[in-house]
């Protein structure tokens, strides 16, 4: 059977979804394009395939055929794919592992998906999201994560709370800030043996509250007469830094 009404009940769940309240509620999001469903596939995330008529694919799942019109309605890009999937939360894991990325109230979704591609990338075991990032099923998010974000441990907790049981594991805290910061390229194979690197929001940095509770600082040496960069290469190159042994 092809959904050819706009009005099925089916198709206006899924348009629901693509609030972050909805995803909330259900505890399902979308994903579309042919590589991220891919990836999505890989991390055992999908419920359900949504094709466009005529289409195929060979996943042993649950397939549901979509008009053309059903398709624009579902999408959330300019250009709509042709298959779509609905996924369900990837479950979190308290064990936190060694090398972990803390993000204090990163707002733009391109930054966050940038930074978890890196993290990937650079060996991050955990990723914490403070409670006042932005949503991590934010599709803008997922598709500069480029699928990452579904073979990653990414939490979302109250920082402070995160860094005291850091503090009782005996790993080590570094924050960023240009003044009182070290250059990370002088730091030790054994000060990058386990550790928790925070990075802050776009305009604010890291809040006053967090940096306090810091063992130490990290800076990127750079040209002064550039103020500061993206948040997303800041903290690319850390993470690059603290990955080298």
């Amino acid at each position: 059977m092809i959904i050819t009404s706009l009005e099925n009940e089916k198709i206006k769940k899924c348009v629901r979804l693509k609030t972050k309240k909805h995803r909330d509620l259900e505890g399902l999001f979308l994903v579309e394009g042919f590589h991220l469903v891919e990836e999505a596939y890989k991390a055992n995330l999908i419920d359900e395939i949504i094709l466009v008529e005529g289409e195929a694919c060979s996943y042993s799942l649950p397939i549901v055929s979509v008009t053309e019109e059903v398709m624009k309605k579902l999408t959330m890009m300019e250009t709509p794919s042709p298959i779509m999937a609905v996924c369900h939360k990837k479950k979190m894991n308290n064990d936190l592992g060694n090398h972990l990325l803390l993000l204090d109230e990163i707002q733009d979704p391109g930054n966050l998906g940038t930074i978890i591609r890196s993290s990937k990338a650079f060996h991050i075991d955990t990723i914490i999201l403070s409670e006042k990032c932005c949503d991590l099923y934010n599709p803008k998010v997922l598709r500069s994560t480029q699928g990452m974000a579904f073979h990653m441990n990414i939490i979302t907790a109250d920082l402070s709370e995160i860094i005291l049981r850091l503090k009782q594991s005996q790993i080590p805290v570094y924050g960023t800030r240009v003044d009182g910061g070290i250059d990370a390229y002088t730091l030790s194979s054994a000060q990058k043996e386990k550790y928790a690197l925070v990075m802050g929001n776009e305009g604010n940095g890291v809040s006053e509250q967090i940096l306090n509770l810091c063992d130490k600082y990290l800076y990127i040496p750079m040209n002064s007469e550039v103020e500061s960069l993206n948040v997303g290469i800041a903290t690319s190159i850390l993470l690059y830094e603290l990955n080298r042994r």
